[in-house]
């Protein structure tokens, strides 16, 4: 089993399985040698995910690859043993694998298992600026752009995930000050202008930006609630590629200080803008993926289990198994009507069902424009199924 805290062995439900569900097969052992040992004789070489699991049980580390037997193979290698790949394996007794038919749906399943336990090992031992961590706006009453290691409850828009902690803090210090967004904690007192009392207060600012002009500053009367909503607004465009005037305000910034001989404040501008460009650039490609994929991505599986994923504004929306022969056809039918539906609806950004896979699905074509090749609209589904799912 997974750890005491599971009572079934395997994985779970693959939501992106429109099939039976695969099996698991593991392995384990006292020693590192018996498990290279046991993988020699029983691993596969296929796509799928596995999972490494402790003394205790505990499920430390999942990864997947399009080739199990060769990438788990590598954790025993020599030249591994001072990487973090040596260092999980001297953690590991027992070793569990689920074969996938492609190296897509891989991805996908080890995001989702990442996900939904959270292994130690997929975190620690991963340098700081390796970390993942999503650029998030949010928190009621006065949003904020902050950073979270995961998905969290309280978000008006988020993106990621991105890579580096310390240049994506410098990123959000950065976009909170050009949005005039407050940087504060969620213990901090918030009074609009329109709150108005029957006496005269004077709202003291918890910081200096007000008088910096760089917040509105809701939490000393500063402005009205449509005034910083208008900015969170522009907040959000922000994220979804279509703003750079932080990078413009920044660029702007670094030259005047460079002209006034300001040299340590024009350096400190051209770090940040660093910062800001690569989290502009991954935002242009999430928008672009957002704008630009919405289809019917066709797959086939090296074991025949080829498979048909709906990606709606850049994300999976749905999964069915490719239909076989006339028949099969004609069962789905109701499905690529419900599929055709979706696709001419609004996208709804970061709601859909599963709004983690936006990265994957964006970065996947990036690097295999390719595959593209391989996706249609749902009312060619008649005319090119064949074509389309039933070959490599």
């Amino acid at each position: 089993m997974l750890s005491p805290n599971h009572d079934e062995f395997g994985f779970g439900i693959d939501p992106f399985n429109p099939r039976v569900a695969r099996p698991v097969e593991a392995v384990g052992a006292t020693t590192k040698e018996k498990l290279n040992r046991q993988i020699r004789q029983s691993c596969p070489r296929v796509p799928g995910v596995y999972g490494m699991l402790d003394r205790s049980g505990d499920l430390i580390y999942v990864g997947k690859s399009k080739s199990l037997r060769n990438r788990l193979l590598s954790y025993f290698s020599a030249a591994n043993e001072e990487e973090k790949g040596g260092r999980i394996i001297e953690n590991t007794r027992a070793i569990q694998w689920e074969t996938q038919p492609s190296e897509f749906a891989a991805l996908l399943r080890e995001q989702q298992l990442i996900r939904q336990f959270t292994p130690r090992w997929n975190v620690q031992g991963v340098p700081k600026r390796q970390r993942p961590v999503y650029l998030c706006l949010g928190r009621a009453p006065a949003p904020q752009f902050f950073l979270s290691p995961k998905i969290p409850k309280d978000y008006i828009a988020l993106q990621g995930p991105f890579f580096g902690a310390k240049r994506m803090a410098n990123a959000v210090d950065a976009l909170n000050k050009v949005f005039r967004l407050r940087d504060c904690s969620q213990q901090q007192t918030f009074e609009f202008a329109e709150q108005l009392s029957l006496f005269q207060i004077d709202h003291r600012p918890g910081c200096l930006r007000l008088e910096l002009n760089t917040c509105l500053g809701p939490c000393a009367a500063a402005c009205t609630r449509s005034e910083y909503a208008s900015q969170v607004n522009a907040a959000e465009s922000f994220l979804d590629g279509f703003n750079d005037e932080p990078l413009i305000a920044l660029q702007d910034q670094m030259e005047s200080a460079s002209a006034n001989r300001q040299y340590e404040l024009a350096g400190r501008a051209y770090q940040t803008l660093k910062s800001l460009r690569y989290v502009h650039r991954k935002l242009t490609m999430l928008a672009n993926a957002r704008r630009k994929f919405s289809f019917v991505y066709a797959v086939p599986g090296y074991d025949g289990c080829h498979t048909w994923y709906l990606i709606h504004c850049g994300e999976v929306s749905a999964v069915a198994a490719t239909p076989i022969g006339r028949d099969g056809y004609q069962a789905i039918k109701p499905i690529i009507n419900s599929w055709k539906a979706t696709l001419e609806s609004a996208a709804d950004r970061g709601h859909g069902p599963f709004p983690y896979t936006l990265g994957t699905v964006a970065s996947w074509f990036k690097k295999n424009p390719a595959e593209l090749d391989r996706t249609f609209a749902p009312d060619q589904a008649g005319r090119k199924y064949y074509r389309k799912s039933m070959t490599a």
